[in-house]
């Protein structure tokens, strides 16, 4: 097993190398290296299903998916343009949607320690996100600099307490107590495999955003740093409203409305200052109050 993950590490370094030119000249290497991992992923289940048939059976049924998103992604490293995009876009709908085909029946997760590796994820983007606030600021600091700096700051700890304040918590306690099987291993598919990745996304984009609001504090924002500014923001708070409605079934409005809001200001955003701008994407913040988690679903 540790022979399988050192070679799923090595093939994931070469795969990060690659992405700047992925769709140019690397683009053969990146998919090789992207089936290596994806390969060592299926090793690894293989050996820990030796003996647990239904695990074995999902293990299988996740191999071939597997197989076509790999096969689909290493098809568009030999096309250019229009048809390479599509490719990709087809090989990562198939793959990720390939647990909604085989079934979840065969499963086997910890709920606590599976929950809490995809709530480190959340974090681990966020700190991120202001790694490239500093990146961002390498042409000089003055007061418009520090300004949208601390901006930042306050967008991305107002995005961890969203997250972990109450929502991780009943996610997580719903989540235990689920039936051990179809029903347990439905939720953490569709709210940790499906719903965190656009939560990351959303992360990922808002820092594109302030990356590039530093660059340039006193001038308006580019249309395409503002869309990911405010539509990662945006995109982050719908994929809550998703995430909270798929495990206790209630709706969140006022993140709901939050998120409107933010594609609304989309357009005028592009007509002031980009640490304005970096003001519209705090619009989301929670309210700063203790709040008692439920204890019934």
């Amino acid at each position: 097993m540790r022979i399988v993950i050192f070679a799923a590490m090595a093939a994931f370094l070469v795969a990060s190398l690659c992405i700047p030119a992925a769709f140019d000249e690397s683009s053969l290497l990146f998919a090789g290296a992207y089936a290596v991992v994806r390969a060592a992923q299926i090793a690894l289940f293989v050996l820990a299903s030796r003996d647990d048939a239904d695990l074995r059976r999902s293990v299988i049924g996740l191999g071939g998916s597997t197989l076509v998103g790999v096969s689909l992604l290493l098809a568009a490293s030999f096309a250019d343009g229009p048809l390479q995009g599509a490719l990709w876009g087809l090989a990562l709908a198939l793959d990720m949607a390939g647990p909604l085909f085989f079934g979840v029946e065969g499963w086997k997760l910890v709920p606590g320690h599976f929950a809490e590796r995809h709530g480190l994820i959340v974090i681990i983007a966020l700190g991120e996100s202001i790694v490239a606030i500093g990146v961002g600021a390498e042409a000089g600091v003055g007061a418009g600099v520090v300004a949208a700096a601390v901006l930042g700051m306050v967008v991305a700890a107002t995005l961890w307490w969203l997250y972990f304040d109450v929502v991780a918590l009943v996610a997580e306690r719903r989540l235990a107590k689920a039936a051990v099987g179809r029903e347990q291993n439905a939720i953490a598919r569709d709210s940790y495999s499906f719903l965190h990745l656009p939560m990351v996304a959303g992360i990922v984009l808002l820092a594109l955003g302030m990356k590039k609001t530093l660059g340039a504090v006193e001038d308006p924002l580019k249309l395409v740093p503002a869309a990911a500014m405010l539509g990662g923001t945006a995109l982050y708070l719908l994929a809550h409203v998703a995430f909270r409605w798929r495990n206790v079934h209630t709706l969140s409005r006022q993140r709901l409305g939050c998120a409107l809001l933010l594609v609304a200001l989309g357009p005028a955003v592009i007509e002031i200052p980009a640490q304005l701008a970096a003001l519209g994407s705090s619009l989301g913040r929670p309210k700063f109050r203790l709040r008692r988690a439920p204890t019934r679903q």
